[in-house]
């Protein structure tokens, strides 16, 4: 998902008193004694060749376009592996 640097000014801008958190549980010790430490994924740098027009757009999206290569990755990686465990 993409926010607009526009949209992300406008979030910024609202008093977290106007923001409903309602739906959002407290973090209480039950939460806690089941929580488990997720480490992340660790990257690697490589060098791979893709089209000039393909960087050009995720570069035209605004920062981080390789976090945002690297997720349309991933989430092509899930699909096919959701696709094939069904």
């Amino acid at each position: 998902m993409s926010i607009s640097p526009k949209r992300l000014e406008e979030i910024k801008t609202i008093p977290d008193s106007d923001i409903d958190t309602s739906d959002i549980p407290e973090l209480d010790d039950h939460f806690w004694e089941n929580a488990k430490m997720v480490k992340p994924i660790t990257k690697k740098a490589i060098s791979i060749p893709l089209d000039s027009d393909i960087i050009d757009w995720f570069k035209s999206q605004g920062k981080g376009y390789q976090s945002s290569i690297n997720n349309v990755l991933r989430s092509y990686v899930n699909h096919q592996l959701n696709k094939s465990n069904h």
